[in-house]
């Protein structure tokens, strides 16, 4: 089984569960999620499974939307409501005019120090694992891009983003900084994430209609073939010899293509329509090189 389920994570749940509970309803042992949310966020949550986990690390490059919901006049340790309170002020005076004023400067290229309840590893284990102990682990700041970040519901001190932004973006951060510059501090009450790439939460199935479409022997008809992640790549198309040397691992000399440098990976498809793989242009000598190759042979099609 090869492909994506765009699964629709409820609050209250871990990533690591949502693929467990996946794999006990499809029977599939190779799988893996795209990008974690934490237990108190939900929404899109692509689960690649056989050869799909293969691409995992260009759906982490994708970007990603969501709705936070932000609490004005406190503060946590966690930066979010299910940490320990820390302060707490009247924030009342904040109008939406202001948060208005403070959002232009989180809009494009930002720079932010990773939570200390996050994922992210120190030697080995998740930072979280530490702060829990009551230890902090000195972080640097780290880029991130905003790409949209606007006012979606205003009732102060309760208020909602709809917030597009790169990989490696820290939402609860955000809402930290956010309030800082308000001079009020801020939470993150709830996260939905809307989007990651071509996956949105509109065609999103949660994991209860999942396992009512495998009892009724429909469930691989939701499965997103693999290449449908892959869409905001440009594509090319080889010819039968191209594709046999790919297919081998071999690259391509560029003088033989018509193709103009990408900067990175492009989608390969062969003449009759079928996703062969993804391949990288190599400045240096000149060629295109395999990166991840899903056809087996060089007559194989992707239906077979």
């Amino acid at each position: 089984m090869d492909g994506i389920f765009n699964i629709h994570k409820s609050s209250g749940m871990t990533s690591f569960a949502v693929v467990a509970k996946t794999r006990r309803i499809t029977g599939e042992k190779h799988i893996g999620h795209a990008g974690t949310l934490d237990p108190l966020a939900s929404g899109v949550l692509p689960v690649c499974l056989g050869q799909a986990t293969r691409i995992t690390e260009y759906l982490f490059n994708e970007t990603k939307t969501y709705r936070a919901e932000l609490k004005l006049g406190v503060t946590t340790d966690t930066f979010d409501c299910e940490g320990k309170i820390l302060t707490e002020c009247d924030a009342s005076h904040i109008t939406r005019q202001k948060v208005e004023m403070v959002l232009a400067d989180f809009r494009g290229a930002i720079s932010q120090v990773p939570p200390m309840f996050s994922a992210l590893k120190h030697q080995g284990r998740p930072l979280y694992q530490f702060a829990r102990a009551g230890l902090e682990i000195e972080r640097t700041a780290r880029p991130a891009q905003i790409y949209r970040l606007e006012i979606f519901q205003w009732e102060n001190p309760v208020f909602s983003l709809d917030i597009e932004c790169s990989k490696g973006t820290y939402i609860r951060s955000l809402a930290q900084d956010i309030g800082r510059s308000l001079g009020c501090g801020a939470i993150m009450q709830n996260l939905v994430r809307l989007r990651v790439g071509n996956f949105t939460l509109e065609q999103s199935l949660t994991l209860e209609q999942l396992e009512k479409y495998f009892a009724e022997g429909q469930g691989e008809k939701h499965l997103h073939p693999v290449d449908t992640a892959l869409s905001s790549f440009p594509a090319v198309i080889v010819n039968h010899e191209q594709q046999c040397s790919l297919c081998h691992g071999q690259p391509l000399p560029a003088q033989t293509t018509s193709w103009p440098d990408p900067g990175g990976v492009v989608r390969a498809y062969n003449q009759g329509g079928d996703f062969v793989g993804m391949i990288k242009f190599q400045a240096d000598l000149q060629q295109w090189r395999p990166a991840k190759i899903f056809l087996k042979n060089c007559n194989q099609h992707s239906q077979d």
